[in-house]
């Protein structure tokens, strides 16, 4: 099981003064006199220690940095125990720093509390909270909160399909409506009008469930990879208690997360305001899975992480383009995927008026189009696929030519011969089977495609159905016979030059 800090009264005892307020949330300061001679002042801190949850046996470390002149007398305390055992707890300064931090090496549930760090000098004393939570080695989600997971079991004997995975329900309960149509489809889910009568049913359960700890839930933003290769997953929420716990389940398994961005751990939650920010570093496959954000025992956001394993068979190229042409950038993945994320100078690149993304018919070949590129348009552009990722220079020309009224020329977009990125591959297939053939031409303006069997076009023979789109070309034959053996070759022409592939067709069993 996981262990929670406790939570006493925040007021320092025994002590008698002035209340002050802090710039920073959360700090409280007491002044001992009425007034504080000129050029000194009390304590307080520019920096306080963040909230952590942690697994038994990591190193927990809480920093603060404060302010004070005289320099303040910082000390560390905890609710329920001390602090005395050296093994267990080590305080530290780092005078380049001015940073004050307490360690806890290799934690242990007992170790959960929470903390309070003093700063005084003579003229007062400022003090902050902060909690420490401990998951024990092996602790999952379904041990502690096995009644929870029941409600989202649906009785498997009213169902026909059988037995329902629980995670199905998890992920609708914080879906968008527009998505569930996909969601029950991956999960053999046919009977839609009985999917959205259980879960309006389940929704009302929970929503009740939520009420004890949440005022309002909004603004969800289900995970996804960022430009700078971690993943995030964001909502708001405005907690009845402010000092309500949150923890974060992976696959039903209760992970440790800081609240200091600047401790390197793989885990983050990030707090500004309402808004919370769970971030993951590093990211490996093993990262693939079903996320939940609880507050205390209570479920409130739940997100599916798909990392699909998918590498760079054509990558990108470094593109030069003179002022006012368009730029493109084209690469082939080795397994279809409908979307990638595309990044040009740290930030994520969308469709509309400066940038078209588009995808291949079989969805192998992504293509970014920069249009109108200027001097600011050039940098480093990068392609990311799941946790695979390359990049590629653009490189924009300055344009001198200017015309008779000192104008520089119109826009113009990019003109190149064609090419083959992807050339066609030997096929032998059996006779009576059916058979596709591909490979991806590019070239500006876009080139006219030929199919040639033994050197005759079969563009216009009913027996193959062809297409190009996106600079895809494929071949299609329902049943091959010995009348589809030969060489096939594809032409790609434009203005500016041609290109071709071969290959050659063998049926067996003639």
């Amino acid at each position: 099981m996981w262990k929670k800090s406790e939570v006493s009264d925040q007021t320092a005892t025994g002590q008698v003064g002035i209340k002050k307020k802090s710039k920073v949330p959360g700090v409280m300061i007491t002044q001992f006199i009425d007034e504080i001679p000129e050029g000194k002042s009390h304590p307080d801190f520019i920096r306080k220690p963040i909230a952590l949850t942690i697994q038994e046996g990591k190193l927990a470390i809480f920093k603060a940095i404060v302010v004070g002149d005289p320099v303040p007398n910082v000390t560390w305390a905890r609710n329920n125990g001390d602090i005395s055992d050296p093994q267990k707890y080590q305080t530290k300064f780092d005078p380049n720093s001015g940073e004050h931090t307490i360690e806890m090496p290799n934690i242990s549930p007992d170790q959960a509390d929470t903390y309070k760090c003093f700063a005084t000098n003579e003229f007062g004393k400022a003090m902050v909270t902060v909690m420490l939570n401990v998951i024990e080695v092996g602790f999952k989600k379904n041990k502690a909160n096995q009644k929870s997971s029941d409600k989202v079991r649906p009785k498997t004997e009213a169902r026909k399909d059988g037995e329902i995975d629980p995670k199905f329900w998890e992920i609708l309960l914080s879906a968008d409506k527009k998505d569930y149509e996909r969601i029950c489809a991956e999960y053999g889910v046919t009977d839609f009008r009985w999917m959205l009568k259980k879960l309006n049913e389940m929704k009302r359960e929970r929503e009740q469930e939520q009420a004890e700890f949440v005022k309002s839930i909004s603004n969800l933003k289900h995970i996804d990879v960022n430009p700078d290769g971690s993943a995030s997953f964001e909502l708001d929420l405005n907690l009845l208690d402010a000092s309500s716990r949150i923890f974060i389940y992976k696959d039903g398994e209760i992970i440790p997360y800081s609240q200091d961005l600047e401790m390197e751990m793989k885990h983050n939650l990030n707090q500004v305001g309402k808004k919370y920010i769970f971030t993951i570093r590093d990211l490996v496959p093993d990262d693939a899975g079903l996320y939940q954000l609880d507050v205390e025992d209570v479920s409130v956001f739940s997100t599916e992480f798909k990392l699909p394993m998918v590498d760079f068979l054509v990558k990108l190229k470094e593109v030069k383009a003179m002022e006012r042409e368009d730029a493109i950038f084209e690469c082939v993945l080795s397994k279809p995927l409908s979307k990638i994320m595309w990044v040009g100078k740290n930030n994520r690149l969308e469709q509309g008026d400066k940038y078209d993304i588009t995808v291949s018919e079989d969805k192998l070949i992504h293509r970014l189009l920069v249009k109108d590129c200027m001097q600011v348009d050039k940098g480093i552009y990068a392609a990311v696929a799941g946790i695979k990722s390359n990049n590629a220079w653009l490189i924009v020309e300055a344009d001198n030519y200017l015309d008779t009224k000192g104008k520089k020329k119109p826009r113009k977009t990019t003109q190149r011969p064609p090419s083959i990125l992807v050339p066609l591959k030997f096929h032998s297939p059996p006779r009576g089977f059916q058979l596709y053939m591909t490979c991806a031409v590019r070239g500006f303006p876009t080139p006219h495609v030929a199919w040639y069997l033994n050197n005759v076009c079969i563009n216009s023979n009913n027996s193959y159905y062809i297409t190009n789109a996106y600079g895809v070309c494929s071949m299609y034959i329902i049943r091959v016979g010995p009348e589809h053996s030969g060489e096939y070759k594809v032409v790609a022409v434009n203005s500016f030059g041609k290109a071709e592939c071969s290959t050659n067709l063998k049926v067996r069993g003639m």
